[in-house]
């Protein structure tokens, strides 16, 4: 039994079918070309500067849980290969609250990356005098910068109007480079300036001068987790796969083991080529002379101006084509979420090539107030990084619910030990939101509250003519869960108490037991498995064309 959004449908005069033009390669390079963004510029550093040499143990930590996750999405995708499919599998099990807040979620994690990767680029670009007004000291940006800023999220979304086959076509050219690049750095560094007695110098701190909260902070606030995101993206259009049983899960496990090794080997290689001047302070104060950008901050440091100058190329196009990717799926995101029910019915019409224009115009300015709250790049990484782990936790929890329920629904991949990676699927989410800390969390906190007062608007007011349930009984372990997360960074030594109830390490054993009992209560009231079908049904029926 799987779901596609598979024949031309109409609402009024408007069509709402989305066109089924992506393969393999698409797809693959759809995740993987939001994978390898604005993170792999400056991820290296900043969990460098948070960790020490340790960072290593941080990608390592981040790799594990990401992974996890991916192999979870990765039989989900193939299950239900749905537009804006992680907006959708919560719908599934746990009917409409659960639904719309996990939607909510999705869309938010979504919508909320092309306007980092803007930050990337404006930061990159401070290389050229020509830029010098664009951005402050502090990272933010200027009058300047943020006309800037616009005029780079309206050509992301301009280029998405030229419909999914164009613009699959120019994210393949740009995810070659994007992957080709860091490759080509790795083994340059790698053979020109490796010094391995880096990893342990004494006038950096040793291999872990920040102990165990240096690792754990970084996996979150430095950017770590947010390098790897993005595997997603298959799951996003398959609505738009020629093949998304098959191809749909290649493209997610690929994408990720594909992303972690690119990752992991950049920070070795940065690590060992920094000249031992720039950390002769420790690595809390890596100096690099004031010049912009790390990797090619480094390239210049260590004589290899070419490299630079090639870094500097690749810092517009790899978050480029990240940002360009997310506000595709965005709006297909809230082209799924009104498909089920919860935003207005205009999210479903499309242009004559197929794209969703009221939810690319709305990613678009929501995009360009994200430079409002959040003006400089990390304090956006820190926030996307909650949002998307928000996210992320849906899937573990619809996978185990499935599996009990729905044992006979064709599964073109099957997650070996699934029953045992589900659950440390959901504890690990919840631990980067932990390890996100409280002056994350909080506006994460609002944005939850915002979304649950634009979904109740447009079910007040009638605003789509698909009106689901909200069964309440199933999604009654949502709020306690979000508000126990809540309290728990909040008294832990991530939050801001200054005599905290939990240290680094009782803060995990807290999270993980309160993970596992909302993994099974969750389980224990998901909808009957009678009613999950009959949500699928639905959504088979609407994303046929009808209500």
């Amino acid at each position: 039994m799987a779901v596609q959004d598979a024949a031309p449908g109409a609402s009024g005069n408007h069509s709402t079918h989305l066109r089924r033009d992506i393969g393999l390669i698409g797809l693959l390079w759809a995740s993987e070309g939001s994978i390898i963004g604005s993170g792999w510029l400056y991820s290296a550093q900043k969990a460098l500067v948070a960790a020490g040499p340790a960072a290593l143990i941080s990608w390592g930590i981040a790799a594990v849980a990401i992974i996890a996750l991916a192999f979870v999405h990765a039989e989900l995708g193939g299950m239900f290969p749905v537009a804006g499919g992680t907006a959708r599998y919560p719908h599934y099990a746990f009917g409409g609250a659960a639904g719309a807040s996990f939607g909510w979620f999705t869309w938010l994690q979504a919508v909320t990356v092309p306007p980092i990767e803007v930050q990337a680029m404006i930061g990159y670009a401070q290389h050229y005098s020509w830029a010098d007004s664009w951005q402050h000291k502090d990272g933010t940006l200027t009058g300047y910068g943020e006309l800037v800023a616009i005029f780079l999220m309206a050509v992301f979304t301009a280029v998405n109007f030229l419909g999914i086959q164009k613009l699959a076509a120019v994210n393949n050219a740009a995810t070659w480079w994007k992957v080709g690049v860091p490759l080509f750095t790795i083994f340059v560094l790698a053979f020109t300036h490796f010094h391995s007695s880096n990893f342990t110098a004494k006038s950096g701190g040793g291999f872990m001068p920040f102990g165990a909260h240096g690792i754990m902070t970084a996996v979150s606030t430095s950017g770590i987790i947010f390098a790897l995101l993005g595997f997603e993206q298959a799951i996003q259009l398959a609505g738009e796969s020629r093949n998304p049983k098959r191809d749909i899960p290649r493209a997610t496990i690929l994408s990720i083991l594909i992303g972690a090794a690119i990752y992991i080997l950049l920070q070795v290689v940065y690590i060992a080529a920094l000249p031992a001047a720039t950390f002769a302070a420790g690595w809390a104060h890596l100096d690099y002379k004031n010049i912009s950008g790390p990797f090619a901050g480094l390239a210049t440091l260590v004589g290899l101006g070419w490299l630079a100058t090639i870094l500097y190329i690749d810092a517009i196009i790899s978050p480029g084509g990240t940002g360009l990717i997310y506000t595709t799926s965005t709006s297909r995101i809230t082209y799924g979420l009104s498909k089920n029910g919860y935003v207005p019915v205009q999210y479903e019409y499309v242009t004559e090539r197929g794209v969703p224009w009221l939810g690319m115009l709305t990613a678009f300015v929501v995009g360009c107030i994200c430079f409002l709250p959040f003006p400089s790049w990390q304090q956006l990484v820190s926030f996307i990084t909650s949002a998307s782990v928000l996210m992320y936790a849906g899937a573990p929890l619809a996978f185990g619910v499935f599996r009990e329920k729905l044992p006979d629904v064709e599964r073109p991949y099957r997650l070996r030990a699934g029953e045992l990676l589900s659950p440390f699927a959901f504890i690990v989410a919840n631990y980067i939101i932990l390890w996100a800390g409280w002056s994350t969390d909080w506006r994460l906190g609002v944005a939850i509250v915002i979304g649950y007062v634009l979904l109740a608007i447009s079910r007040i007011f009638h605003l789509n003519p698909a009106h689901p349930p909200l069964e309440l009984r199933a999604a009654q372990w949502l709020l306690p869960y979000l508000l126990a997360m809540g309290i728990i960074v909040w008294t832990s030594a991530f939050g801001p108490m200054k005599h905290p109830w939990f240290n680094e390490w009782w803060s995990l054993v807290v999270v993980a037991a309160l993970s596992l009992v909302i993994y099974y209560w969750a389980k224990a009231v998901a909808l009957p498995a009678e009613r999950i079908r009959a949500h699928v049904a639905d959504v088979a029926v609407i994303d046929a064309g009808g209500h």
